[in-house]
Parts: structure tokens; sequence; C-alpha cells
């Protein structure tokens, strides 16, 4: 349900062949939802079918033509209505946790290595958020939205990074 509505939010900002929404949903909604290209295809497929979205052929010149998806009235409506619920709690799944509370099982090089492989994925990952965030401009309520979830992100990034730090400090 969660995906099906963020994929009909980013039709409400334009529309979008399948190709264009899994570029725009890895580069701006992937840092807080993830989705590969076969979800979001399926899940596009399924808002045509329920008459939330609605495929127009755009002719391309010197190209394919385009499969491009509008958002319909009853689109809105759903993401309106999606909006105005009460959030439900996800449950986070995280391999990497699971392996720091069996981590006990590893020697002391095994666990720093763990330690380490995410302090480098995370820091990576930081790099190209706050990367974002510089380059961000936000002339819009719309626009200030969806930097406060990129904030978010780099909120929580920064907060792993000493947490990690923590752990390693406490385990030396």
């Amino acid at each position: 349900m969660v995906l099906s509505r963020i994929i009909l939010g980013l039709l409400a900002i334009a529309p979008m062949t399948g190709y264009d929404l899994k570029r725009h949903f890895d580069s701006t909604v992937g840092h807080f939802w993830s989705a590969d290209k076969a979800q979001i295809y399926r899940t596009l497929a399924q808002l045509v079918a329920d008459g939330y979205a609605q495929v127009e052929t755009v002719a391309g010149a010197g190209a394919p033509d385009r499969q491009e998806h509008r958002i319909t009235a009853a689109g809105r409506s759903a993401l309106a209505a999606w909006l105005e619920s009460a959030p439900e709690r996800q449950v986070e799944r995280d391999p990497f946790l699971a392996r720091v509370f069996f981590g006990a099982d590893l020697d002391d090089d095994g666990f720093r290595a763990l330690i380490a492989g995410r302090r480098e994925t995370t820091s990576a990952r930081l790099a190209g958020f706050e990367r974002l965030r510089a380059e961000a401009d936000a002339p819009d309520r719309a626009a200030r939205l969806r930097l406060a979830t990129l904030d978010n992100g780099i909120a929580h990034l920064r907060t792993e990074l000493a947490w990690l730090d923590a752990v390693e400090e406490e385990l030396a």
C-alpha cells in the first residue's frame, strides 16, 4: 500500500514513464523507501487497473513511443486519503543489526570488519545526501517538505555513525 501511494505522489508531481518513475524514485524517496524496478512496474500496473493512474502513449521523436503514466482524479483522492490517515508503523528489518545482535560469535577482527563495513557504507550515503542537500533549492512548500525528508535521512546517518563509534569504543 505504501509503495502505491508513493508512486501516486510521484505521479502527482509530474507524468512519468516506468523508467522515469524508477529514476525519480531512486533520486528522491529512495533514501527512506526502497523498491526495485519489478516492484515499481507491478505496482504501476495495479494503479492503472484500479483506475488511480492512466497511460498515455507519447510519440517519440526519432525514438520509440513512451508509455507515460498520469495520476487520475481517483488517484488524487486515494493519495489524499492516505496522506490524511494515521501513519502505520513499519517494522524495520536490518540484517546488519541482526549481525550485531549475534556478533559475539565473531572474533575481534571479524567484528571490527563488520563495523568498518557499515561505517564505510553509511559515510558514503551521508556524503551523497549532503551533496544533494547542498545542491537543493526549495522555492515552495512542496520542495521544502521533500527536503525535510532528506534532512531526516542525514540526521539518521549522522546518528548511526555516532552509534557505530560508541559500539566500537565500548567493545575495544
